[in-house]
């Protein structure tokens, strides 16, 4: 019986999908150049510096920017199991924005954008559902199942000098979440047993927090630039609004969302669980090889095992921290264009625990490219793409697989 209700539960796990990034739900695409050099976390520049090194905005020039752009995600999720493929599209904007003004006593920033999570995902065939070698698929039909996992930032703050050499920020920030879940499926009974029936879930899990972003840098001379960013732990509060219809009957009395909740009681109306949004610590330093050519090397440390994740009484998956590094480059042909390229590769920290259905971290390599234009000196455009090369990983008979690319677009001006 148990084993049963373990299969059933499978069918609605949550689809917890996060686009791009190192940690269980993070990503770091807050602008488009990222996607042409992942390596932002030392970078001087005026439309990433913002977001991935604030306390860098006092290398800039005085003046009030803007920065606005969007980025495209787009790919497949595949899962295979017992010969067969479950697999699904999916597609994502991400959107950025910022603005800030640098004058000699500071800089005051905001930015607002994506921070975690990813795309809606649809499975209009089911998902693997195999157990002891048993397809419990075949007791089902007509399933389908839609969820997402978005999370927005807005963050506001200030950088300020220390030194001729050194500058700091501190910021604060709020972030909303939301994950959904939609599972729709038909029971097709067992004879002699139980009769057909069929079940349904809308579920909806909100939460709002609060966190602190803090910064450093340092510029020895006009060639090497050092930067350090901490963003704090977001505690982070999730309440459930569930509609669950049900009218199968496995046996005595129990239907599919009785297992589901049995199990998995984050999906229970009014039910608030946590699952934080883990700390960052980033590490990265730009140098100047020539005028035209300037190097970057950067790296991101996620704190997941101190972040409370679904954690139900004394269950909860055990997530090792995540971590990443990135390398890139900037070489200007002209005084208006520009080619970037870098490289990264990731480390989730995802245990086999939390591999559940559509929840999956894979660890990747990421490959991207681009091309800044300036037409003039207070404005800058920026195309990049990026492609994600995700290991493939097989857990109790199911194969796991990604592949995602993302194109961008951003623009700035400077007043």
């Amino acid at each position: 019986m148990n084993r049963f209700k373990i299969s059933l539960l499978a069918l609605v796990a949550s689809l917890s999908v996060a686009t791009m990034g190192a940690s269980i739900d993070h990503i770091q695409n807050y602008s488009a150049e990222y996607g042409g050099n992942p390596a932002q976390q030392g970078a001087i520049n005026m439309g990433s510096t913002v977001y991935f090194n604030p306390a860098g905005l006092m290398r800039l020039e005085n003046g009030t920017y803007f920065v606005g752009g969007v980025q495209y995600a787009f790919g497949d999720q595949n899962m295979t199991a017992d010969g067969r493929d479950f697999s699904t599209n999916l597609s994502s904007p991400i959107p950025n924005f910022a603005l800030y003004k640098k004058t000699d006593d500071g800089a005051y920033f905001w930015t607002m954008g994506g921070i975690a999570g990813g795309a809606e995902l649809g499975y209009e065939d089911s998902i693997p559902l195999i157990l002891s070698g048993f397809d419990f698929n075949k007791l089902l039909s007509n399933t389908e199942i839609k969820g997402s996992n978005m999370y927005a930032q807005t963050t506001l703050g200030k950088a300020f000098n220390l030194t001729d050499k050194w500058s700091a920020s501190f910021a604060i920030r709020g972030i909303y979440g939301k994950r959904t879940l939609k599972a729709d499926t038909d029971f097709n009974g067992i004879p002699g047993i139980s009769k057909p029936g069929s079940a349904s879930i809308d579920s909806e899990r909100e939460a709002f927090g609060f966190g602190g972003q803090f910064g450093l840098n340092y510029a020895p001379n006009d060639k090497l630039n050092i930067g350090f960013r901490y963003d704090t732990k977001v505690n982070l509060k999730f309440k459930t609004d569930s509609d669950i219809k049900d009218s199968t009957d496995i046996l005595f009395g129990v239907g599919v969302s009785d297992a589901l909740l049995g199990l998995y009681p984050v999906y229970k109306d009014g039910e608030k669980i946590r699952r934080d949004l883990p700390a960052i610590a980033a590490l990265g330093a730009s140098y100047k090889v020539t005028n035209q050519w300037t190097t970057f090397i950067g790296g991101n440390y996620y704190f997941n095992e101190a972040a409370t994740m679904d954690r139900i009484g004394k269950t909860s998956v055990d997530y090792k921290n995540g971590w990443e590094v990135s390398v890139g480059s900037e070489y200007w042909f002209t005084n208006q264009i520009a080619w970037l390229v870098g490289f990264n590769y990731a480390d989730t920290g995802a245990p086999d625990k939390s591999f559940a259905a559509t929840e999956y971290a894979l660890n990747s390599t990421m490959l991207g490219t681009g091309v800044k234009y300036k037409p003039n000196e207070t404005m800058e455009w920026t195309v990049a793409f990026n492609h994600y090369i995700y290991d493939t990983r097989t857990v109790n008979d199911i194969k796991y697989e990604k592949e995602i690319s993302s194109i961008g677009v951003n623009f700035v001006k400077k007043f």
